[in-house]
């Protein structure tokens, strides 16, 4: 099993930042992505961005250019720096952990919220 605990959302103005925090935890060995989606009300979740093995990262086409994935391997743990952030923006955070091995699966963690609003 992995774990995953999220923090660092809340309540910003427009055109302002929040950094967003995983920690894993548990069998991570065989981890080999972690991304971050979010789900606005009444809209399906979406992947933001994504950062793979071999720092292979991906973002979404809306976030391009204003948040950025990052991670530290020491501390297990996984970040979304989200700047010039839109009212477009306000959703739930989910952290995401993706295993391929010996099986696919995904873990999330709990979700914070993030609500972009003056």
């Amino acid at each position: 099993q992995v774990q995953l605990v999220e923090s660092g959302g809340g309540l910003v103005q427009p055109g302002g930042s929040l950094r967003l925090s995983c920690a894993a935890s548990g069998r991570i060995l065989n981890i080999n992505a972690m991304a971050w989606y979010r789900q606005a009300p009444g809209k399906q979740r979406e992947l933001v961005a994504a950062i793979f093995s071999g720092n292979i990262i991906n973002y979404a086409d809306s976030v391009k250019g204003r948040f950025t994935i990052s991670r530290d391997n020491a501390k297990n743990t996984v970040y979304l720096q989200m700047n010039s952030l839109k009212p477009e923006d306000t959703a739930v955070y989910y952290c995401n952990a993706h295993r391929s091995f010996p099986s696919e699966y995904d873990y999330w963690g709990q979700g914070t919220q993030v609500t972009v609003s003056s």
